[in-house]
């Protein structure tokens, strides 16, 4: 059975990665971060299951990422992010001195970077006909 890739392939994929970034740290109450260290460093069993699966999704997508779009791509993609709030800013958008919503557009991006570099190999494809292989067996 072939594995098709699809417009859903790529949401459940920026899903996760929103989940994952947004569940980690956001500008609200409401993260993983704030979480741990609003709770008078009392470490507890849970806080500590739940930062072991946040660190492993994060493994999972970086260490995708990395080797699907390696170091200049992750480079460009992020330049690309970056002049996309630029533009916003230059527009007049997004104001700079609302640095929650720059934080929230930052973790978006970053989420859709994520997506991208899990999606990329599958893209690649698409676009060119040429397959992304980590490991040949002998």
């Amino acid at each position: 059975m072939a594995y098709t890739f699809d417009m859903g392939s790529f949401l459940l994929r920026l899903l996760f990665a929103g989940v994952l970034v947004f569940g980690t740290w956001n500008p609200t109450d409401y993260s993983y971060v704030d979480w741990m260290f609003n709770g008078g460093f009392h470490f507890e069993p849970l806080i500590a299951i739940v930062g072991l699966i946040l660190l492993i999704g994060w493994i999972i997508y970086l260490r995708a990422t990395f080797l699907s779009m390696g170091w200049l791509g992750i480079i460009l993609g992020a330049a690309l992010f970056a002049a996309i709030i630029w533009l916003f800013v230059d527009l007049g958008w997004l104001r700079l001195e609302s640095p929650g919503m720059v934080a929230w557009l930052t973790l978006v991006l970053l989420s859709v970077l994520l997506a991208v570099g899990m999606s990329w190999s599958h893209l690649r494809r698409r676009l060119t006909g040429q397959m992304d292989v980590d490991h040949v067996e002998d």
